[in-house]
């Protein structure tokens, strides 16, 4: 069974980080069993609007969601400890929020190279702003990202230095937020029909994707398929 899976996230939404990992540790558990994906990875902004050289992450959630510093510290250590359990390190250095579109600019050039192109991206862009803090609105960072995922550097910096790719990263982004009504992230669509929301853990997208596998065999069955 193959299934074509679309990952809706934001390079700079901690959730989709966590739950890229757990999503990524349970196709890693179903493939004995036959199970296949390809992951493709769609543009969300979190803040569209968020201007060069971005904003302290304290300040951003506490003007955004009204939390305070002992909210901010719980949810930052829930963070690192839900990172552990699948794999992926959030540093302890207090972070900036930047703007993404132009990594998801890089990310749609990645994902015409091959969805393993995409998918190295993809972690390397999570590493550098998560765990090490980096700017990744900044074109030498992601070039570097680029190159960590074996993509063309000097490729990335002319892409990065036009407005190739604008067009499509909008159109992408406004198909899944007017279109298909994605407002939160992560969005994990399966076969274009079934929605997983939010970071879950491995166990439930195992699950999940079992059912969803399982349903998807029947209906090709009846189909003849």
């Amino acid at each position: 069974m193959q299934l074509d899976i679309d990952f809706v996230s934001d390079v700079s939404c901690p959730w989709c980080a966590i739950g890229l990992h757990a999503l990524e540790q349970a196709l890693q558990r179903l493939a004995p069993e036959g199970l296949q994906a390809t992951i493709r990875f769609q543009p969300f902004e979190l803040n569209p609007q968020m201007p060069p050289g971005g904003e302290d992450v304290g300040e951003h959630l506490a003007r955004k969601y009204g939390m305070g510093p002992s909210q901010l510290a719980a949810s930052a250590d829930g963070l690192r400890a839900r990172g552990a359990e699948v794999g992926f390190t959030f540093g302890d250095g207090r972070r900036r929020i930047y703007n993404t579109f132009d990594a998801h600019r890089l990310l749609h050039w990645a994902g015409t190279q091959g969805a393993a192109a995409q998918g190295a991206l993809k972690h390397a862009l999570f590493s550098a702003y998560f765990t090490d803090g980096r700017d990744v609105s900044d074109p030498a960072v992601l070039r570097a990202c680029a190159e960590q995922a074996g993509l063309d550097g000097a490729a990335a910096a002319a892409l990065l230095a036009s407005d190739e790719g604008t067009t499509e990263v909008r159109a992408a982004e406004a198909l899944w937020r007017d279109e298909r009504d994605v407002h939160a992230v992560p969005a994990v669509v399966v076969a274009g029909r079934y929605l997983i929301q939010g970071g879950q853990p491995a166990d439930v997208f195992e699950r999940t994707l079992r059912r969803i596998a399982q349903r998807e065999a029947e209906a090709r069955a009846a189909d003849g398929g």
